[in-house]
């Protein structure tokens, strides 16, 4: 393994595990008895075919091709949490046109701050 594919798993690895997260964990802490341990554990092994769809769309389509990938799943995600609670859902919803917003804003304020 190269010193450049450690250091970008390692990132990725750490971006995962991110702000967006937390309040998902928040929201199935709040609205859900599943235990947690077990909810990470299977929702891990769900993800992963989805992450290496994000990837290859990522490689056909570029960032945008991507994102579209990432709202999908974000929506599908809201969907499934208003079987446990609407709220759960509006607030999964709300959480990912942050999120969409964010990555649409990052680059211009970062290209104000460094040029």
């Amino acid at each position: 393994m190269t010193k450049e594919l450690i250091i970008s798993a390692a990132a990725f690895g750490l971006f995962v595990v991110c702000p967006r997260m937390a309040g998902m964990t928040h929201i199935l802490k709040n609205y859900s008895s599943a235990p947690m341990i077990v909810t990470v554990l299977l929702g891990i092994v769900i993800s992963i075919p989805l992450l290496l769809l994000m990837v290859f769309v990522f490689s056909k389509f570029g960032v945008w091709g991507a994102l579209a990938v990432c709202v999908l799943t974000d929506l599908g995600a809201a969907f499934l949490m208003k079987e446990i609670s609407f709220k759960a859902g509006l607030e999964t919803f709300i959480i990912a046109v942050f999120v969409i917003i964010g990555v649409k804003i990052a680059p211009l304020i970062s290209s104000r701050i460094v040029k």
